[in-house]
């Protein structure tokens, strides 16, 4: 990526300022946060792996989302845990853009997840007789695929042209990451077509997953609520309800942000939502799986016994 340095070498990431033992706190409250992100995410990894029963499309899109939210929380958090030790909080342009593409990328690739997984659900509910033949592992590995590739091109035209735009005047971020509202807001001149594109992609991103999401749920719920037997509609419900859980988190908090990236929104309250769904919603998201879905907690007592 080719970055135009213009009059800034560097950002400062003012993150959460607060006395040098509240850093200190912070740094151990966030450290602990991401050490069990990664054991929550990675215990679903090698319970799907190491279980036989588990190696169904249904599973293995699970696993991969797993492995999608340690990388995702992985682009913050290191960097947010080494501000909280540094006196100066200063993060390089590449570094910055870096973050930002990569961030961006892996938020991009979840909202593509949630919606191939959503339609996994509606295969499996509305159609289980054809399911085996239409979700084959070759079409779940080509989904998967697919996802990633696009979810790390979506925003690769739009990071490009903020970064080669002309960045003047104070450096300072009031945010513990590169977002593209503060760092637009330190271009100049101000770049209206580059935020209107930005803003276009992020809502076109956001709305057509969840509107296929939602869709696609819409045609479970008519399929679950003909379903003759209450226990029929109770697992159909139970197999359906984490996977929106985890949608109504991460869409709920992420729409407040990046419908209008360039809006503006209180410092204090920006970065509360992007911790929302950056570092706590990646956290949740094993307990959710494991804790509704009776399979997954059999394999994971078997493979923490291991």
């Amino acid at each position: 990526m080719s970055l135009g340095f213009s009059h800034i070498t560097g950002f400062i990431l003012l993150g959460f300022p607060c006395p040098k033992e509240g850093q200190s706190l912070l740094f151990l409250l966030f450290a602990f946060v991401y050490l069990l992100t990664l054991m929550g995410n990675g215990s679903i990894i090698c319970a799907v792996y190491w279980d036989q029963r588990l190696h169904t499309p249904m599973y293995i899109l699970l696993a991969n989302f797993s492995f999608l939210e340690i990388w995702y929380v992985t682009s913050t958090v290191p960097n947010m845990l080494a501000n909280f030790l540094s006196d100066t909080k200063v993060i390089s342009f590449s570094g910055c853009f870096l973050q930002f593409y990569f961030f961006f990328s892996l938020g991009s690739t979840e909202c593509f997840f949630l919606a191939i997984m959503a339609f996994d659900r509606y295969l499996a509910i509305c159609r289980p007789l054809h399911y085996p033949t239409i979700m084959t592992r070759h079409l779940c590995k080509n989904l998967v695929l697919s996802c990633w590739v696009l979810g790390f091109l979506w925003f690769l035209v739009p990071i490009i042209l903020i970064s080669q735009m002309s960045f003047c005047g104070s450096r300072i971020i009031d945010h513990f990451l590169c977002d593209p509202g503060p760092l637009l807001a330190l271009t100049c001149p101000r770049a209206p077509i580059i935020e209107l594109t930005s803003s276009t992609l992020s809502s076109l991103l956001l709305f057509i997953p969840f509107l296929f999401i939602m869709g696609s749920y819409a045609l479970v719920l008519q399929a679950v609520l003909r379903v003759p037997s209450a226990a029929g509609r109770k697992k159909a419900f139970s197999t359906c309800g984490s996977h929106l859980a985890v949608v109504s988190l991460f869409y709920g908090s992420v729409m407040v942000m990046y419908v209008s990236p360039t809006s503006e929104h209180k410092a204090g309250m920006q970065k509360i939502v992007t911790l929302f769904y950056s570092v706590l919603t990646p956290l949740i998201n094993p307990v959710i799986y494991s804790l509704r879905n009776k399979d997954m907690k059999h394999a994971m007592k078997k493979f923490l016994r291991i």
